[in-house]
């Protein structure tokens, strides 16, 4: 256990969602243990681009899922010729022979 209160991970349990002012769930809180040095470069990269470290965290979290999404295919899949070839004689069916050869109510 540790002093500070939390768990052996050093988590505190789930995140806690935070109620936004129409009643909304809008926000999770989390906590993260980063190394000093990295903690001191994201400081350093927030002030070189002019933003907080908050705001640089959040985007970069954002384009780590958008580059993790799976692509979409370019183009629908074409169905004007059969997937599987056709080995037997051609036919031609039309709705009529189908009535004429299935008995419906």
């Amino acid at each position: 256990m540790d002093l500070r209160g939390g768990d052996e991970r050093g988590g505190f349990g789930p995140p806690v969602p935070r109620i936004g002012w129409r009643g909304e769930v809008d926000l999770f809180r989390t906590s993260l243990d980063i190394p000093v040095d990295l903690h001191r470069r994201l400081h350093q990269a927030a002030a070189r681009q002019g933003c907080s470290v908050r705001r640089l965290i959040l985007r970069s979290i954002e384009r780590a899922v958008e580059d993790a999404a799976p692509e979409r295919p370019k183009r629908r899949l074409r169905l004007d010729k059969p997937i599987v070839p056709s080995t037997g004689k051609p036919f031609d069916l039309t709705n009529q022979r189908i009535y004429d050869l299935i008995e419906f109510p």
